[in-house]
């Protein structure tokens, strides 16, 4: 969280961390491309992973279409929430809290999960993923566009038998979750609440973001005049968003440009416009 002119900017991406992991913020410009790669890599792995590297148990942390957040232990959230526990975890035992809004479809996505990889074992090129709270389900590098549609039926024809399930579509990827009323928007929200800023005038969200499950965020903002989305694409897109990036590297100017007025350092402007 930054604070210029009276102002706190609270910061959420769902984008590769690379962003947040910059050693300094004199280093923020210099991030290569082949670094964006690994992280995004890392998103597909379990996230609780991406919090046992850093290690900072003040930030939160958000995974599996946001259905597993894990966030500092702070009394704004509510202990009887039935979603919310605190436990221990992490090397040095430090309690937190985790929220986990499907946790009763555990037990039923292991068996979509396992149903899924035995019926496509034999698709060369298909991958299955337990993302905990989400079944994945890769067809990029299926060779024959006929096995893509193969595929599609498989999954089909598996969740007729799991009527509390639904199926979105990604990027050649066919993602299986449970249907509850919960979307990046109203995790969003929660999370305002947790950190007890929801009512706060001087507080301005800033939510980022290149995917379409993106849009629930950049409506709640907008609708409820909050913050700002920024969408972050190569091509221009219809969105709910008030801003958008081109790609990553702008993302890092963003983070830049704020930390330099936050901090009171002296920015030059950009020799081009990079929010368009």
């Amino acid at each position: 969280m930054w604070r210029f002119e009276n102002r706190r900017f609270v910061f959420a991406t769902s984008l590769p961390v690379a962003v947040a992991m910059s050693p300094s913020p004199s280093q923020l410009l210099k991030q290569e491309s082949e670094q964006f790669r690994q992280w995004k890599a890392s998103r597909e792995k379990e996230f609780l992973q991406v919090y046992e590297f850093i290690g900072l148990t003040e930030l939160y942390y958000a995974g599996s279409h946001v259905m597993d957040i894990i966030g500092p232990v702070r009394q704004a959230v509510p202990d009887n929430h039935p979603n919310c526990t605190i436990r221990s975890t992490g090397n040095e035992g430090k309690e937190v809290n985790l929220f986990q809004p499907a946790a009763e479809f555990l037990p039923l996505i292991d068996e979509v999960f396992e149903s899924l990889v035995e019926s496509t074992k034999d698709i060369k090129g298909a991958k299955v993923e337990n993302n905990k709270f989400c079944v994945c389900v890769h067809y990029r590098n299926v060779d024959d566009k006929v096995h893509w549609d193969l595929v599609g039926q498989i999954v089909h024809d598996i969740l007729k038998g799991y009527p509390r399930f639904q199926l979105t579509h990604g990027r050649k990827v066919l993602e299986v979750h449970p249907m509850i009323d919960w979307d990046k928007g109203k995790a969003v929200t929660f999370l305002l609440a947790s950190l007890g800023l929801s009512n706060c005038d001087d507080v301005f969200p800033i939510y980022i973001g290149d995917d379409r499950t993106d849009e629930d965020t950049f409506k709640v903002l907008r609708e409820e005049n909050k913050g700002y989305g920024i969408l972050v694409s190569s091509a221009p897109k219809e969105s709910n968003a008030v801003y958008s990036l081109r790609d990553p590297s702008e993302v890092l100017l963003i983070f830049f440009v704020m930390f330099c007025c936050c901090t009171c350092m002296e920015v030059k402007p950009p020799k081009k416009p990079f929010i368009v």
